[in-house]
């Protein structure tokens, strides 16, 4: 059984003449087994409509923008299999994927703007 070992950093874009915003994705690390099904936390706190992303650094890479939420449709598809669901009411946007495989071993940046 081949484990794939996934960390998970946040970040905030800050704008100009915003109040206080944060995000946070609780989870240092994540493991899952190959085949398993992969969620990565991100929960964030600001006043107005967020405009969220998720971005993945893969090793000796820059970083790829993997899907993008600024409002209409909660649930956001993205490559690879990958998916958010913009929960307003949790203040949430979790990363999903049905099944992990040992490729998606990276750096997962949840990020608000």
């Amino acid at each position: 059984m081949l484990v794939v070992l996934i960390p998970v950093l946040g970040m905030v874009f800050a704008l100009r003449d915003a109040k206080a915003q944060s995000v946070t994705q609780p989870d240092g690390h994540v493991l899952v087994s190959e085949g398993a099904r992969l969620e990565l936390r991100c929960t964030y706190s600001y006043d107005r409509a967020p405009a969220l992303f998720w971005y993945v650094q893969y090793p000796s890479q820059g970083l790829q923008l993997l899907l993008k939420y600024f409002s209409g449709d909660a649930l956001v598809k993205g490559i690879k299999g990958l998916e958010a669901e913009f929960r307003k009411n949790e203040s949430s946007f979790n990363l999903r994927k049905s099944s992990a495989h040992w490729s998606d071993s990276a750096v997962y940046f949840c990020v608000l703007s």
